[in-house]
């Protein structure tokens, strides 16, 4: 049993549980209506709050600082754990308050004082994400890229369960379900935090086998999720109905994680790779490091890069442009889901449906394009930038399918929009910690992440919402009915994404030497033999 809990196999299953109830900003369309009759706000408003949220759960600068300080170095105390309870913290007292100003038990806020507490809410994400993908990049350097897309995907799926858990307790009201986000998150990840622990890289030549093993497993989660969010969008599900297909999916993503560790470890050498508490302290990349060679210089100088030193490269600002361009345009599209969906005449059960099933679209993004990515840099020697690119020309044609306004247009354009989405958030860390090393991933993948809030404020407020509201002048509830809501708006973020398209391609030219020299080349030296 000491093997077992003190695995990077458990370690793994730990960080897939706390993950899959971390991603409660992305059902922000769920409660994000309450919030505006509660407080009676206007859409823009209420897309300021919704800004506040997306830096909340993007801006993760913090998080990276103190995992570098705790995680990484032996003459500091703690351990991930640290990073998880602050963010556990954080969750909790944000949704409690959020959930006591809904409720009338506190006096009406102000705008400003709802907007930090929506920020303090969602920031607990990026503690959550970085202690659980940079935890795992470290015990899995070898598959970066499926190691990112297993724990993004994971988060991508978490609103599609909580909604299921929403649907199903929370009898339709919308502030109970607040009050679940401040409790759930909170206890799952204090109950497994002290075992998402960093592991010194001991390969084998079952990481590979027992990663996709995780992934096959991400992918029946979703696919379940998928054929119960089509049921119950065409039948009424009694409460038995709803509690028994709930309880089959809490108990297997409970259970299921553990086992797959379990059978895993049971399959490792006798003896366990020690804890980061030794040898990887000073530096995390002792292959890379060994393999470098003078004849190689030029194009190692961006290895194990802190912050300042990259954001001085240029490819730094290119992945950073690229991000505003596909990250930001795709949460304001989820942000404004169920705006869109009201003035397109979608019921109120098919925007929920919408709302889960883009969880389903971000997590296909986010665990394809890792496991994609690593099959095309190992087998085919491509550079994760190009896929990038692909990803984004994808997300502009999603854009222009919203902004046709045809009947479904809704659900063909939120599946390109989502699975395109999803993607950027599994290849931006991976490249960051290939072109600019490991040992800062954190801080530098989450500075990036900046990108997202900028790029979500610019189209949801400056976009969206004043073209909304510019719409719905003239009507005597504020409300704004047909296709002229918001074509302009996803017409001007279809070209933006197309820029990123062409910036991710002068991202991939910049770095495909780089990979093909450095990158590649480390690749086939780490492989277990």
């Amino acid at each position: 049993m000491e093997r077992l809990s003190s695995s990077k196999w458990t370690a793994t299953a730990a960080s897939i549980l706390i993950q899959y109830t971390g991603g409660s900003p992305y059902a922000f369309s769920i409660y994000s209506p309450a919030i505006k009759s509660s407080q009676g706000y206007d859409q823009s408003t209420l897309d300021t709050v919704s800004v506040f949220k997306d830096i909340g759960g993007n801006v993760g600068v913090l998080s990276g600082i103190l995992y570098s300080a705790v995680a990484l170095n032996r003459r500091r105390i703690g351990g991930p754990w640290v990073v998880l309870l602050v963010g556990a913290i954080q969750c909790f007292v944000g949704y409690f308050f959020l959930w006591a100003a809904v409720t009338g038990l506190v006096e009406r806020p102000p705008v400003a004082v709802v907007c930090l507490f929506m920020l303090l809410a969602a920031h607990a994400q990026t503690f959550f994400n970085t202690a659980n993908v940079v935890t795992g990049v470290h015990n899995f350097s070898d598959y970066g890229g499926t190691i990112v897309g297993i724990m993004k995907g994971f988060l991508g799926l978490s609103s599609a369960v909580l909604v299921q858990v929403y649907d199903t307790f929370c009898n339709g009201n919308p502030s109970t379900f607040i009050l679940l986000l401040a409790l759930l998150p909170t206890s799952v990840t204090i109950l497994f935090m002290p075992l998402v622990r960093i592991y010194e890289a001991g390969r084998t030549a079952i990481d590979k086998k027992y990663l996709n093993i995780f992934s096959a497993f991400a992918l029946l989660t979703a696919a379940y999720l998928m054929v119960l969010i089509i049921l119950r969008n065409i039948f009424t599900f009694p409460s038995w109905a709803s509690a028994l297909t709930l309880t089959v999916l809490l108990l297997s993503l409970l259970v299921s994680p553990f086992g797959i560790a379990i059978k895993a470890q049971n399959l490792q050498p006798k003896k366990d790779p020690d804890t980061l508490d030794d040898p990887l302290l000073e530096n995390p990349e002792p292959a890379l490091a060994a393999s470098k060679s003078s004849s190689f210089e030029n194009l190692t100088d961006h290895e194990d890069m802190n912050l300042l030193k990259a954001t001085s490269c240029a490819d730094f600002w290119l992945l950073f442009i690229a991000m505003v361009c596909g990250m930001g345009s795709g949460l304001a599209t989820i942000n404004n889901m169920s705006q869109i969906g009201q003035s397109l005449g979608y019921t109120t059960v098919e925007i929920n449906s919408l709302v889960s099933l883009w969880s389903i679209w971000n997590f296909l993004g986010r665990f394809g394009a890792g496991f994609i990515s690593d099959y095309l840099l190992h087998k085919k020697g491509l550079a994760r930038p190009l896929l990038m690119a692909a990803t984004l020309a994808t997300m502009a044609a999603g854009h222009i399918v919203i902004a046709s306004g045809f009947s479904g247009n809704l659900y063909v354009g939120s599946i390109l929009v989502g699975i395109c989405y999803g993607s950027q958030w599994s290849l931006m860390p991976t490249i960051t910690s290939e072109i600019f090393g490991i040992r800062h991933m954190g801080t530098i993948f989450n500075t990036i992440a900046v990108a997202s809030p900028v790029g979500s404020y610019i189209f949801s407020v400056r976009v969206i919402g004043f073209i909304y509201d510019k719409e719905a002048s003239g009507e005597n509830d504020d409300s704004c009915s047909g296709t002229r809501c918001f074509m302009l708006s996803f017409f001007i973020m279809a070209s933006v994404a197309f820029l990123g398209f062409l910036v991710a391609l002068a991202l991939f030219f910049r770095t495909r030497r780089f990979y093909d020299s450095i990158v590649l080349r480390r690749l086939r030296h780490s492989s277990p033999r």
